[in-house]
């Protein structure tokens, strides 16, 4: 190492601050999860369409379309969560402390605080956007307009108890990530399903 490295790397080292709890940041992702796998319920307690039942007036590729899009953009935040592994893979006590607040004193750089922020945002919009669009597409399979076989239900249903599981294990920061980064990719993937049965 050069001897300017070690000194912008000395200087790093020194301008750091306390994290912010990364679990403020891992558990409305995971709750963006949970909101798209609450589809599961549509094949138990859907009810048939009556003719008073208002009609969506949104079409049904549209919230597909945009529901999967948060499925891909909930993949990218699990995945950033993954490589500042300083912030959110745990490292310390963090890594053997189960899920709850206030335990994760790591001290961060500018640059892992800027991707907190960035996340934050960006988890605030998928959250809207996942409850939103799997409303539409839970409304459109109880109408009829969307007909998978129960198959794909039992494949949001596995990944609600996935999530259901690191709740009552108080999973680990590092195990949380992880687990919710598998839950993202199999939802996409569900949600891909989804669209090869719309009705005609």
């Amino acid at each position: 190492m050069s001897d300017n490295q070690a000194e912008a790397a000395g200087a790093e080292d020194s301008d750091t601050r306390i994290a912010p709890d990364p679990f403020s940041a891992v558990l409305p992702a995971l709750a963006a999860l949970g909101a798209i796998a609450s589809i599961a319920t549509v094949n138990w307690v859907a009810q048939d369409r009556t003719p008073d039942r208002s009609k969506s007036k949104r079409k049904v590729v549209v919230a597909l379309r945009d529901l999967e899009k948060c499925c891909h953009g909930l993949q990218e935040i699990f995945k950033r969560f993954h490589k500042a592994k300083k912030l959110f893979a745990g490292e310390g006590a963090a890594v053997s402390s189960p899920l709850k607040f206030g335990v994760h004193g790591t001290r961060v750089g500018p640059n892992a605080i800027r991707i907190y922020h960035q996340s934050i945002n960006d988890i605030a919009s998928m959250l809207v956007l996942a409850s939103q669009n799997a409303y539409e597409v839970m409304a459109a399979i109880e109408d009829g307009d969307v007909d998978p076989p129960d198959e794909i239900f039992y494949g949001f249903g596995e990944a609600q108890e996935e999530l259901n599981q690191l709740v009552l294990e108080r999973a680990t920061l590092k195990q949380s990530v992880e687990v919710g980064l598998q839950i993202a990719v199999k939802l996409t993937d569900l949600v891909g399903q989804l669209k090869e049965f719309r009705g005609a």
